[in-house]
């Protein structure tokens, strides 16, 4: 084990839905930290974008086009990746997207289409790290870490949001079943149940955000570096005994029964 429990340097993580948001919070995170990077999106100009600017902080950043939901193009994106990169320490499964509805209006194709991305594209993401990390150590090398990004919704409800609740909460129990099946081999898997946090989806200025940020006990929404400290946590070895969790980082409104 590193002398620093929070070394992460010469890791590499891949994230999924990686060029803004969550999931650039945390690919800045791992790289001002020494960490190495993989990023997919959907888009191969933001990819860009978000690739040099992680790699000014010094690491190798490797950016690809995947769309999640189809499982050909993860399946083959890993392989690019490792091909590429030697090794994946942690995978990330971050991508998703909201399309609020009330639950009467919801079409089957609004619900399928949430499941595709937030669901499915997360069970194969989840699936192939882990393939990967029981390789890796059966082969004589380190385990590594999963991680989820959930949401509040994986407790509460969330008036508009059945079909991502759903999905959440799908993820939160294979990243338990994860847990427990791999914990002997070291490889760890655990959910980051993230608060209302800034992004195009969620423009902190509009009148119904900053409503619910004075809501929060900490008065303000989070923004994706907030995730910043967890995520490294997680990928470090200072994690290696937190497994099948689900952490909340969410200025404390769970905490708060009349938030």
């Amino acid at each position: 084990m590193s002398a620093d429990l929070f070394d992460i340097r010469g890791r590499v993580a891949l994230i999924t839905g990686a060029n803004a948001g969550i999931g650039y919070g945390y690919a800045e995170a791992i790289a001002s930290r020494g960490g190495d990077l993989v990023i997919w999106g959907r888009r191969a100009d933001r990819n860009e974008e978000a690739r040099k600017a992680l790699a000014a902080h010094g690491g190798r950043v490797m950016a690809d086009v995947v769309d999640v939901g189809d499982e050909d193009a993860q399946i083959r994106g890993f392989e690019r990746a490792i091909a590429e990169m030697g090794q994946l320490d942690c995978v990330i499964a971050n991508a998703g997207f909201m399309s609020p509805c009330g639950f009467k209006d919801m079409s089957f194709q609004q619900y399928d289409d949430m499941i595709r991305v937030a669901q499915h594209g997360a069970f194969i993401t989840l699936r192939e790290g882990v393939k990967h990390m029981v390789a890796r150590v059966e082969a004589g090398g380190p385990a590594g870490s999963l991680i989820a990004t959930g949401s509040l919704s994986n407790f509460q409800a969330v008036p508009g949001a059945a079909h991502y609740a759903a999905a959440k909460c799908a993820v939160a129990a294979m990243i338990r079943n994860i847990a427990v099946e791999y914990a002997a081999l070291g490889i760890r898997a655990n959910m980051v149940c993230a608060g209302l946090v800034a992004s195009e989806t969620v423009p902190a200025d509009i009148p119904q955000v900053a409503e619910l940020a004075q809501r929060t006990p900490v008065r303000r929404i989070g923004q994706p570096a907030d995730l910043a400290g967890i995520v490294v946590y997680l990928m470090s070895d200072a994690a290696s005994f937190h497994t099948g969790d689900l952490i909340t980082v969410d200025g404390g409104a769970m905490a708060s029964l009349y938030h």
